[in-house]
């Protein structure tokens, strides 16, 4: 994957400056976030961030949120039940296409250390995740206690990290697949014990 930013289309006004400042972050990480850099970016009034937003506190907020949809929209995490090799294959699509979004979020999640209030941010963030994740496994019938949507999702933001970082499209999508076996095990546990999930079994 290319390291180098591009600034995301993402029309004008209010989302312009909130795809501002997911650029800004994946090219300078959370202290670069100016009023001016980010109306740079968005090629707009700096003024108008204050107008939108109040703050830069109250721009980092919205931003999480509107990282938080673009990403379930784009990865389609609401089909992680399927977890097939479709899912695979349109996750790392979805992430490898705007990796600034996955950046973005992970740099708030470090910065979440430092500061109790981008930790509230945070919380909610994970929150949102993982009950999308329970959300799609409750559909299936798989009493999963949350636990298991924890280690699920767990698996698969690590596995992002490695994609927007280190790692390689095709080794990261041998992985996502294997972690499917998860679900698989879920399903098979579910089936034959009346709804009781046996944790040894997905260990086994």
């Amino acid at each position: 994957m290319s390291q180098s930013s591009t600034r995301l289309p993402y029309g004008n006004g209010r989302d312009a400056l909130l795809a501002a400042v997911v650029d800004v972050v994946a090219k300078k990480g959370l202290r670069g976030v100016t009023y001016r850099a980010v109306a740079a970016r968005a090629n707009v009034n700096h003024t108008l961030v204050t107008h939108h937003f109040g703050s830069i506190e109250g721009l980092l907020g919205a931003t999480m949120e509107w990282a938080f949809q673009r990403s379930i929209e784009a990865t389609r995490l609401e089909r992680i039940a399927d977890f097939d090799e479709e899912f695979a294959d349109s996750l790392i699509a979805a992430v490898s296409k705007e990796p600034e979004l996955q950046l973005f979020q992970f740099e708030m999640i470090l910065e979440s250390r430092r500061n109790p209030k981008v930790r509230s941010l945070v919380e909610r963030l994970y929150a949102g995740y993982i009950g999308t994740v329970e959300d799609a496994l409750t559909r299936r019938g798989l009493d999963t206690g949350g636990q298991t949507s924890l280690a699920i999702f767990a698996a698969l933001d690590g596995l992002m990290f490695q994609l927007v970082t280190i790692s390689d499209p095709v080794t990261i999508r041998a992985a996502v697949i294997r972690v499917g076996r998860l679900v698989s095990v879920l399903q098979t546990s579910t089936d034959t014990s009346g709804g009781v999930f046996d944790s040894t079994a997905a260990t086994s």
